[in-house]
């Protein structure tokens, strides 16, 4: 009868413990190198606004660098790149992005003239190999959905 008690406080502890964790928040199942590459807004090339999150490091403070441009308003990717080799700094068109372990997608725009780094937050509903979703999390009803371009 003893050994019955103590199988069963076993599996109430078993099962209070995986409750708990299941209850909790889930870590994203996903990593930041899910989220590098080169992605597509609403995988509309007609409008055609891309933005590419690289692992090229910004700076000291973790912060790696990340560019967007529309091809519809006559911008390439190369354009950007070569404005940074000329001016020997990223400028309009470039950000910086954080990327913290629940999700959320912190990212600062560079802009050649002015200096004032405003950050914006994002949370990340949805990252696969083909598909980026993410919303600001102040105005949540603003959402962004994005298709893996390369």
């Amino acid at each position: 009868m003893r050994k019955i008690y103590y199988l069963a406080l076993v599996a109430l502890v078993g099962m209070a413990f995986s409750s708990c964790s299941l209850m909790g928040d889930k870590e994203p199942s996903w990593t930041l190198s899910d989220l590098q590459g080169l992605w597509l807004e609403n995988g509309d090339a007609t409008v055609g606004h891309y933005v590419r999150f690289t692992a090229e490091q910004s700076d000291e403070t973790g912060f790696l660098l990340a560019r967007e441009w529309t091809t519809s308003e006559d911008k390439k990717e190369q354009d950007l790149l070569d404005q940074q080799a000329k001016d020997g700094f990223p400028g309009n068109g470039w950000f910086k992005y954080q990327l913290a372990s629940d999700g959320t997608l912190q990212d600062i725009h560079l802009m050649k003239n002015g200096g004032a780094e405003v950050p914006k937050y994002y949370k990340i509903s949805k990252l696969n190999a083909t598909k980026l979703e993410y919303y600001e999390k102040e105005f949540s009803s603003n959402k962004f959905s994005f298709t893996k371009a390369e």
